[in-house]
């Protein structure tokens, strides 16, 4: 697996998202992708409640502890490489999460366009 350049929406590279908890794909702490992450894990969310209980409910639960994946489970506040697909389906549903732009992978914007993540941008 090779890492795509590690640049981010803002054409800047690519600021780390959590190390605590450890996110990303290859579990860097940053929002990198690659050609085999099919899922493009590239969007750096601060998750909400909102967002943890429209994605449970969806079937990807964030918030349940999976020790054995090494996996703590998320809390509100918690910083998270999701889904682009998955983050744009929440905000169509009305559930947005804030997006850290600069720690979010440019490989979002061939699903979500620009002007939504700044829209949802944290400060």
């Amino acid at each position: 697996m090779t890492p795509l350049p590690s640049r981010n929406v803002l054409g800047g590279p690519l600021k780390p998202c959590s190390t605590d908890p450890l996110t990303g794909f290859f579990r860097n702490g940053a929002c990198d992708s690659c050609a085999e992450d099919a899922g493009c894990h590239t969007v750096c969310v601060e998750v909400t409640q909102e967002f943890l209980a429209y994605s449970r409910a969806a079937g990807n639960d964030l918030s349940t502890p999976r020790p054995e994946y090494g996996f703590p489970g998320l809390r509100p506040g918690d910083r998270w490489c999701v889904c682009a697909a998955r983050w744009l389906e929440c905000l169509e549903a009305g559930v947005s999460s804030p997006v850290a732009l600069a720690a979010t992978h440019e490989r979002t914007l061939e699903i979500v366009p620009l002007e939504l993540l700044q829209q949802h941008a944290t400060a």
